[in-house]
């Protein structure tokens, strides 16, 4: 085998995966930008069922002579699920069927009859099982079409076109949508047409269903629909952000799923599916607000605060008796490291070998002090409790009170000068 041979072989073989990538990429994008409303709307499940409600609709089209991709099956499968979101409807209103009972009912009872259709005309119709649940992603490079002189996958110009019109189809109606993703009672009653806006994101959700078919069939078009748009939800809080990481995430699963599946020789799709679960793993460890990292550190953040609001009232509880301060008042660990931080920021001080606040560490104790009194003093006006049960929430309390809500505690109780135990509340500085 000569250089120039081998050269062309692995171009051919090159460019065979990357037709196959670019395919993945387009479905994954259409489908992450569709799953984005779906998972707002709380509408995942039924995007699901229509992904498998949808087969009778494709085999039927395929029997009266339409072509996978073709317009003719694209409209069986808008068909096919516009009669499964009537179908739903129809078990809740006259069955009186919940709406996950009801879709359950519906999607797999129109996909085993799906199933049958194919199996029943196998003969007759260029359907394969396999190939409509796992997709056939690895050979979709080998059907193509020739556009502009080009030869091009047929499910890659198929999932591009609906990705487009998808695309420019919610752009065109995005106020509607968002309006009615938030508060559907509150579009009704400006009089937007509700019923039409969620019938097109029915019929948006079996467009890219149906272009998913053959790249990652009726299974795994689930994980595509929902799973990036989930992940993008821990991540974002903006709608229009929420989609485009959508679909970013999409098709960065797409790409590395594919070269993993590649690697490792198996299922293109259920690897890229397999990335997408990774993909929301990893945001729900690192997500800034809802990640478990944000909260571990937020509850760790406020366990020190704690710490540090407890050890300044400590000192100041001691001032107030008169007392003194022992000459190492601290007894855990966590108040030592409390009391290192408190007295390298300012707050106390040590002298004459007993540790006090400044200044600073005075104001801040007199106000969680002020805190906890004041809130005894509610409890003691407005809750039948015994004295001695006071302390226990005032306690909690007192780290979360801010100076509005002090200041309509304080008028609600009418000014008290002391708590329920008769200790003085200090005033506000």
């Amino acid at each position: 085998m000569t250089i120039d041979t081998a050269a062309s072989m692995w171009g051919e073989f090159s460019a065979m995966h990357a037709w196959a990538i670019a395919t993945a990429a387009v479905v994954a994008a259409g489908c992450a930008l569709v799953g984005t409303l779906l998972v707002v709307r709380r509408m995942s499940l039924l995007g699901d069922a229509i992904s498998h409600a949808v087969l009778p609709g494709i085999a039927v089209a395929v029997l009266a002579g339409g072509r996978p991709g073709g317009l003719l099956v694209l409209v069986g499968a808008v068909a096919a699920a516009l009669v499964t979101v009537l179908l739903v409807q129809v078990l809740r209103r006259e069955g009186g069927l919940a709406d996950d009972a009801g879709t359950g009912v519906v999607f797999t009872t129109l996909f085993a009859l799906g199933v049958v259709i194919i199996t029943a005309a196998a003969s007759r119709i260029d359907l394969d099982p396999g190939c409509i649940l796992y997709g056939i992603l690895e050979l979709v490079p080998f059907d193509t079409v020739r556009v502009a002189g080009w030869e091009m996958p047929r499910a890659f110009l198929t999932g591009a076109t609906v990705l487009m019109i998808v695309a420019a189809g919610l752009a065109a109606t995005w106020k509607e949508q968002l309006f009615t993703a938030f508060d559907i009672d509150a579009a009704r009653a400006v009089g937007l047409p509700v019923a039409a806006v969620t019938g097109g994101l029915l019929a948006a959700t079996a467009l890219v269903t149906v272009a998913s078919f053959e790249a990652v069939g009726a299974i795994l078009v689930v994980a595509m629909l929902v799973v990036p748009a989930a992940t993008a939800e821990l991540l974002v809080r903006r709608l229009h952000v929420m989609a485009l990481v959508a679909m970013l995430l999409g098709v960065v699963a797409a790409v590395f799923g594919y070269l993993a599946a590649w690697r490792f020789d198996t299922s293109a799709a259920g690897m890229i599916a397999v990335v997408l679960g990774l993909e929301y793993v990893v945001a729900a460890i690192v997500a800034p607000e809802d990640g478990v990292v944000a909260r571990v550190a937020a509850r760790l953040a406020l366990g020190w605060r704690v710490t540090c609001e407890d050890t300044l009232a400590l000192l100041w509880r001691a001032d107030e008796a008169g007392a003194g301060v022992a000459p190492q008042p601290f007894r855990s660990p966590g108040e030592w490291a409390a009391g290192l931080w408190l007295a390298a920021s300012g707050r106390i001080a040590r002298e004459a070998g007993r540790w006090g606040l400044t200044a600073i560490g005075r104001a801040e104790a007199e106000t969680v002090v002020r805190s906890h009194r004041l809130w005894e003093a509610w409890l003691g006006r407005h809750a039948d409790l015994p004295l001695d049960h006071l302390h226990p929430p005032a306690e909690w309390i007192e780290h979360h009170l801010g100076a509005d809500l002090r200041r309509r505690i304080e008028a609600d109780v009418g000014a008290e000068e002391s708590d329920p135990h008769g200790r003085s509340i200090p005033r506000e500085p």
